[in-house]
């Protein structure tokens, strides 16, 4: 399958449970081929859901991998939030970039930094990596059995304070945490969440 058809099957398929897409921006790195974001909605609760359009292009492969595994996994980033925050299409772009540019597979667990705000404004500079299957159902690549199907990883935006506790004590710990103080990780003005 054709880059341009396994992109356009993705975005069918979040069409499918998000509807039409009510926005979308491109970004080109050096050395990369371009990444587009989506923007769908706001839903009836005021969701907007922003998701990664061309991470899924290519297995990730680990950097000490001697051969890329044209059966490895592929994976696509999804934002929610209540109310839009266009500044972070560039921004997730440059995450769903990090398999290709840093040969860093991107797993459930895993933190993303940024180094900067997730949006304009933000006091998020991070995101913690959720399990899939909860926003969109896995697809399985068509025409190519042997292919792995992508995934769409949930990203879960976080304060660096936040991000250090991770990697200290681990997702868990700060999924109990969020859980215990009732923490909508949708709120884009949310606060850090005790830590101590």
């Amino acid at each position: 399958m054709s880059d341009s058809a396994l992109s356009r099957a993705v975005e069918r398929h979040a069409a499918r449970e998000f509807g039409p897409d009510t926005g979308r921006a491109a970004v080109t790195f050096l050395g990369t081929e371009q990444i587009e974001v989506l923007r769908f909605g706001p839903d009836r609760g005021g969701i907007v859901r922003y998701l990664t359009l061309g991470m899924s292009r290519e297995p990730m492969t680990a950097a000490d991998s001697a051969v890329r595994d044209p059966a490895g996994p592929r994976a696509e980033l999804v934002l929610s939030l209540r109310g839009r925050r266009d500044s972070v299409l560039r921004r997730l772009a440059v995450l769903a970039a990090i398999p290709v540019v840093e040969a860093r597979p991107v797993a459930p667990g895993a933190v993303l930094d940024l180094g900067e705000p997730l949006w304009d404004g933000a006091p998020f500079s991070a995101v913690l990596v959720a399990e899939p299957g909860g926003l969109l159902p896995d697809l399985t690549v068509p025409d190519e059995p042997a292919a792995a199907p992508v995934r769409f990883l949930p990203v879960l935006p976080m304060t660096a304070n936040e991000a250090a506790h991770k990697r200290v004590h681990g997702p868990d710990s700060l999924h109990q945490r969020w859980l215990a103080a009732g923490t909508d990780l949708r709120d884009p003005s949310r606060r850090e969440v005790a830590l101590t």
